[in-house]
């Protein structure tokens, strides 16, 4: 059981520490409209991206299991609601600002629950469920899937951006 306590201290942590890195990778990228890669998004659609997914998907789902017994996700078309949502003219510091903020937010509930709170289930079309019995959970399947979101891009960033110069 301390071996799993451990885990879920450690994912918390990286979770936030990733949400607090993209952040800090994006806004150093020194013109946010560049597309990452020929024909890609740019920087700034990939932050709004990472903040719409924490919102409508995986932010959600966690808060969403800790409230509801068994709930049903549907399925998120990222692309669809980039096409139908994103606005170029919106502030990508306020963006990140507020991504982080709720990125910890959820860190900080995640620190407050008790073992039994990590055992909840949910389900989802995409994967039917998502989760195992076991030490497998819900919550932390969500989050594992969130931080690997969030490690993906900041290496895109890192790898083919050139950022600002202090």
């Amino acid at each position: 059981m301390m071996e799993l306590t451990e885990y879920r201290i450690q994912l918390i942590m990286n979770l936030e520490t990733s949400a607090q890195d993209f952040r800090n990778v994006c806004l150093a990228v020194s013109d946010p409209y560049a597309p990452i890669e020929q024909g890609g998004w740019n920087t700034h659609q990939l932050a709004a991206h990472t903040r719409d997914v924490d919102k409508l998907v995986y932010g959600m789902r966690a808060r969403r299991t800790l409230e509801e017994n068994n709930p049903q996700f549907d399925n998120f078309d990222g692309d669809a609601y980039m096409a139908e949502h994103y606005d170029s003219r919106e502030d990508l510091r306020s963006m990140l600002d507020g991504f982080a903020a709720n990125v910890s937010s959820l860190a900080n509930i995640l620190r407050g629950l008790p073992a039994q709170a990590w055992a909840r289930d949910g389900k989802c079309e995409e994967s039917e469920v998502i989760i195992k019995s076991g030490k497998t959970s819900a919550i932390l399947d969500g989050l594992r899937r969130f931080f690997l979101f969030l490690v993906l891009p900041k290496w895109e960033l890192n790898e083919r951006c050139k950022p600002t110069q202090e």
